[in-house]
This record gives C-alpha cells, structure tokens and sequence, in this order.
C-alpha cells in the first residue's frame, strides 16, 4: 500500500505520522519472526490441539506446517501477504499481521493436509487462540 502524505495541515500530519507507524509496527514483527520461529509454531501448534479447534493424527505435523507458514511469511512481500489474508481481512478490527496470516494458513491449507482430521471452531476464535501465542513471542 503506497502512503499518502498530506502537507496541507496539523490533522494531516498526524494522520501520516500514524500510518507510518502501522507500517513501522508490521516490519518489526515480520523480523521478529526469526527470532522465535521455533518456539512460536510450536506454541500455536500445541494450543490449537489442546483447545480442539484442530483435530490431527500428529501434532508434529501440524507444527511443521505451520513453522513452514511462518518461514513463508518471514520472507513475503506485501502482495503475497494482503492476497493471503483477504478473506479474512474483516475478521478482526485490527489484526496483527502474523496472527492473521496464520490463521488463514490454519483455514485455509492445514484442513487440506493428510493428518489433519478437522477444523473446530469460528474463525474468530481460531484468531483469538492463534495471537494469543503470537503476542508472547512477539509485539
């Protein structure tokens, strides 16, 4: 998304000054991603199983699909991350941009792969479980 800057006045300014801190904020968690790839999947991994919203024949699975999620999106442009996480772009007032790139991945692919029995739950609160996790390793 192209920023616009508005030189006309005081509210414009602020208003600029906000979106550059939006996209400031989604940069520092994308690189962040790095730093805790392995445990961060692993923690979604094991609470999605927990709180049943996914019923698999193997949690290592679904956690490496997910580290495989999160080593995609580490790497990602901005295209490839608005087109994933269009369908769920209303979803959440503002998400955070790992949360919710994870949980398409989950409702999206995961419901697709040989040991995943079935997906449980709303969106909404596969969000909720999925950043819950997200926010301990990362702002």
């Amino acid at each position: 998304m192209a920023k616009v800057f508005r030189t006309s006045n005081r509210e414009s300014s602020i208003l600029s000054k906000i979106e550059s801190s939006k996209e400031h904020a989604r940069r520092m968690a994308l690189k962040g991603i790095a730093d805790c790839i392995d445990p961060l999947s692993n923690a979604i991994a094991t609470k999605l199983v927990e709180t049943n919203l996914v019923e698999t024949k193997s949690k290592n699975s679904l956690e490496e699909q997910i580290n495989n999620c999160l080593n995609k999106l580490q790497y990602a442009d901005d295209f490839d991350i608005d087109y994933q996480v269009a369908p769920l772009r209303e979803l959440i007032h503002q998400p955070h941009v790992v949360s919710i790139y994870v949980t398409s991945f989950v409702i999206e692919s995961v419901i697709n792969h040989k040991d995943t029995v079935d997906i449980f739950g709303s969106d909404e609160e596969i969000y909720l479980c999925i950043h819950q996790q997200v926010k301990k390793y990362l702002p």
